[in-house]
This record gives C-alpha cells, structure tokens and sequence, in this order.
C-alpha cells in the first residue's frame, strides 16, 4: 500500500540519485495522497526549483509554508524559490520569516498574504 510518507521516501532515493523526474513524480503523488502534508509539498518545491520550474516551485513551496508556518527552513526554501523568480520583495520577507522562526518566535498563519505565491504580482 502506497503511503505519502513512503512516496516521499522514495522521492528522497530518486533525488540522491539524480533523477529529478522521479523525484518530483513520487512527491507529487505524496502530495496528492494527502494534499496537507507539508513535507511533501516542500519536497516537491525544491525538486520543480532544481528542474528548473520555477513557478511552480514558488506554488508548492508557498503551500507547504501555509501548511507548517512555523518551519524555519519552509521559508528559507520559499524565499529561494521567490529569489530565483525574481520576485525580491516576496523572498526578502519569507527569509525575514525564517530568521524569526530560528530566533524562537513564530510567524503564525502561513503564507496567507497575497503577496507570497499568487499569480497576478
């Protein structure tokens, strides 16, 4: 039986190989099993940055900071993600997040602002 843990595992050992598109086929369907499983989405943003889709990157990477907004390196993910979109503004306030979640505050409600992953900016 098909878990999301065990599809991110297996992304995991696709990754440490080279194959992207292995990797990014298992976390999608991670994500896909349970479309709130943070791990998974974040997965999935930095093998579609690695693959060069940037956008896409910034989308998943985006809904895995709405889905766990107080893991630090969700953020430091999504702000290189923003930063390589050249979307500078958005990158330099998921890093400014990140640095308040490792100095032990929090950040709150996710990446909820329309400012951070949307279309349209």
């Amino acid at each position: 039986m098909e878990t999301k843990e065990r599809c991110k595992d297996e992304g995991d050992s696709a990754l440490a190989v080279g194959d992207l598109e292995g990797a990014e086929r298992l976390y999608r369907k991670s994500v896909e099993l349970d479309s709130g499983y943070a791990e998974g989405w974040h997965a999935l943003g930095m093998v579609l940055l690695k693959r060069g889709l940037t956008e896409e990157a910034v989308g998943a990477a985006a809904r895995a900071a709405e889905l766990s907004p107080n893991d630090e390196m969700v953020w430091v993910s999504l702000s290189i993600a923003l930063a390589r979109a050249n979307r500078v503004q958005e990158a330099e306030a998921a890093a400014a997040k990140a640095r308040i979640i490792s100095w032990g505050g929090k950040v709150g409600g996710g990446a909820g602002s329309r400012s951070v992953g949307e279309a349209g900016d």
